[in-house]
């Protein structure tokens, strides 16, 4: 970990104790964190620990398509139920949501995608990272795409827990209709507790919500072979050409049910961000072995359902329940949303670390919250801004119908992003010849450019909100990397090296002073910025100079033995790097002891610790680019304070404040 205090730079890298070279390229260190898996050659063991975060990312990572059921179908019945359906529109609709599933999730993702992580990590920006290093530069257009992708699961993740748990509320109506009025304030009083324990973590919420989406799954697959068992010609289906046939039969409303045959999918890309947080091997076990045959399952059981009863078509998901058990149903369907929301929260958390890393968004703390899994993470800052956003939806879209034309742009959106950016990848990384590459992406691509087609005649009906969202974020995005690559090169030219200056200084006339300065810094082979400005500007040097790096390393904990470091350099100049595990909390003054006994020798009393803050300062004609590095000081003023991070002792910090133009 670095502790630099200059604008944007975020939770410092994982890396191995051994490493001392920083590495110049954040994409290197984006998610270097464990799996979780044991080590200790119990296969057993292996085996019932790959079983419980197989049940706690049912959870998690499928609440979000786990709900879809709930109005997929029945948004896709819409275009087409004012003349009645027939066998054909109703085998056509399933068709194409069956198969949406088996190449969208199954086989891209499931099979594919989940293969190209960073070290355990997932999401849009890890998989650019695997890009970026594939092409082995940096790509301007591979970055805005990126940026895109990520802006637009950021409105994804907002969308999802408003539409979710209100649409299960919404089924309270079919218990008690005078529930109508009190809707909208319980879904807000549901999703605001729900925002709250986000703070016990990952793992605790996966305990609590695993068993209960199991039980969700596992009732949905059974209420569908129930109405499968009374109608099997729903089972023709699983033949793609019923949903050609339907296609072709009903051009003029197509894009519009193609629009509402898309929410089946809408958990998928959550699913690869929050890849980190469980592991690829459960994640896989959990798709096959019951969120997948319990999705289609019921899927064909509402069609059955609908083609046996057409009158069920306004609600067919909570129709096929029996109605004495459906008060059951209905509070089950409410649990099972409130969890699905944690799907887009988790991953949230997980694009943010990403984005920190690469120099995307400005530093925030960041909380681990499991010793197995360092990928297991909270923020509170996400936490608040994104209920913030959901509890401003559910307010201003009042019911789930409104914002399902909001919820499909989002989703889509990041899905395109990450299928081009998987093409770039495999041809970069030489997996396959470009024109062999290609021809493997197009049928994926046919499918979701053409549910963004569909999606896009949503605009004006909601479809507004996830692109206002995407294209605020993305601006601050891209004016906070512009910035911080401003600075840097502006600082890269007045590097010096730490071994040569040191020498320098063992014979100069500077006025010394009797103590211990440490000088906080990234990269212990450079003289931290905070010395050069405390010569310069004071001109004194300290008799004992310490340059101090913390490092975050890919254990729980660090052990004591590891904990510090120390090199003497000559008699005025030293180095001491600190060692943290990713669950604890980067104490410098408790550290400190370990220091001594690796070799330090100082004086509490007379010791200082500085830190060197470069503050941007906008220069420049009036234009977008005085906006963008406006946004970019804006920005700088909410990254978290080091001294506070690194729990440096208050009354020895001294800040060297400088003013950089940008």
């Amino acid at each position: 970990m670095t502790n630099d205090s200059k604008p944007g730079e975020g939770p410092a890298p994982v890396r191995d104790s051994k490493t001392s070279e920083m590495m110049d390229e954040a994409e290197l260190d984006i998610a270097d964190y464990l799996r979780g898996e044991s080590d200790d050659g119990d296969h057993h063991n292996v085996r019932q620990s790959v079983l419980a975060l197989a049940v706690g990312a049912v959870g998690v990572v499928y609440g979000d398509i786990g709900t879809s059921p709930l109005y997929a179908f029945r948004e896709a019945l819409r275009p087409i139920a004012h003349d009645g359906v027939t066998q054909a529109d109703v085998l056509g609709l399933l068709s194409l949501i069956i198969w949406t599933l088996i190449i969208n999730v199954s086989i891209k993702y499931l099979v594919f995608l989940l293969r190209a992580d960073n070290r355990g990590e997932g999401g849009v920006l890890a998989l650019y990272t695997l890009t970026r290093l594939a092409i082995g530069r940096r790509s301007i257009p591979v970055l805005a795409l990126a940026i895109l992708g990520a802006s637009l699961f950021y409105g994804d993740a907002i969308i999802t827990p408003a539409i979710s748990v209100l649409s299960a509320v919404e089924g309270t109506e079919l218990i008690l209709p005078a529930m109508e009025p009190w809707v909208v304030p319980l879904t807000l009083v549901i999703l605001f507790f729900l925002f709250v324990v986000q703070r016990k973590g990952t793992a605790t919420i996966a305990r609590a919500f695993g068993p209960i989406t199991v039980v969700w799954f596992s009732v949905m697959g059974l209420l569908g072979v129930v109405q499968i068992i009374q109608n099997p010609a729903v089972l023709g289906a699983f033949n793609p050409v019923w949903g050609i046939e339907f296609l072709l039969a009903h051009k003029a409303i197509a894009f519009m049910v193609l629009g509402a045959i898309f929410l089946a999918v809408t958990g998928a890309e959550a699913l690869y961000a929050d890849l980190g947080h469980f592991g690829r091997k459960p994640i896989i076990l959990a798709w096959f072995c019951l969120i997948f045959p319990a999705l289609v399952l019921n899927y064909l059981g509402q069609g059955a359902l609908v083609l046996s009863d057409p009158t069920a078509m306004d609600n067919p998901f909570f129709r096929l329940c029996p109605p004495a058990l459906l008060p059951a149903m209905v509070a089950l369907a409410t649990m099972a949303t409130v969890i699905a929301a944690q799907a887009g929260i988790s991953g949230a958390y997980s694009m943010t670390r990403a984005a920190m890393q690469l120099g995307l968004l400005p530093r925030m703390t960041i909380r681990h919250t499991s010793h197995g899994q360092s990928g297991q993470i909270y923020i509170g800052t996400v936490n608040w801004a994104l209920l913030f956003g959901v509890l401003c939806l559910v307010v201003t879209f009042d019911n789930s119908a409104a914002l399902a034309a909001a919820y499909g742009i989002a989703v889509i959106g990041t899905m395109i992003i990450t299928t081009t950016l998987s093409l770039i990848y495999m041809v970069n990384q030489r997996i396959l010849p470009l024109p062999l590459a290609v021809l493997f992406v197009m049928p994926v691509w046919f499918i979701e450019f053409s549910y963004l087609t569909a999606n896009l005649s949503k605009v004006a009906d909601g479809g507004y909100v996830p692109l206002m969202l995407a294209a605020t974020l993305g601006t601050a995005m891209w004016s906070w990397w512009r910035g911080t690559q401003s600075v840097l090169a502006k600082s890269h030219k007045q590097l010096i090296g730490l071994e040569g200056f040191a020498r320098s200084m063992q014979h100069s006339s500077v006025h010394m002073i009797p103590g211990t300065a440490f000088f906080l810094t990234p990269d212990p082979t450079v003289v931290p910025s905070a010395l050069l400005h405390n010569l310069k500007h004071n001109r004194v040097l300290h008799e004992q100079n310490v340059i101090l790096t913390v490092e975050t390393l890919r254990i729980p904990v660090a052990a004591r033995e590891e904990r510090a470091s120390y090199e003497q350099l000559n008699d005025r100049f030293a180095r001491v790097t600190l060692r943290f595990g990713f669950m604890e909390t980067p104490n410098v003054s408790r550290a400190m002891a370990d220091a001594r006994k690796a070799g330090l020798e100082f004086n509490v009393m007379t010791s200082s610790f500085f830190l060197g803050r470069r503050r941007p300062v906008v220069t420049g004609p009036i234009g977008l680019e005085r906006m963008l590095d406006n946004i970019y000081a804006l920005l700088s003023r909410f990254s978290a304070d080091p001294s506070d991070y690194f729990h440096l002792p208050r009354d020895r910090v001294v800040e060297l404040g400088e003013r950089v133009a940008v």
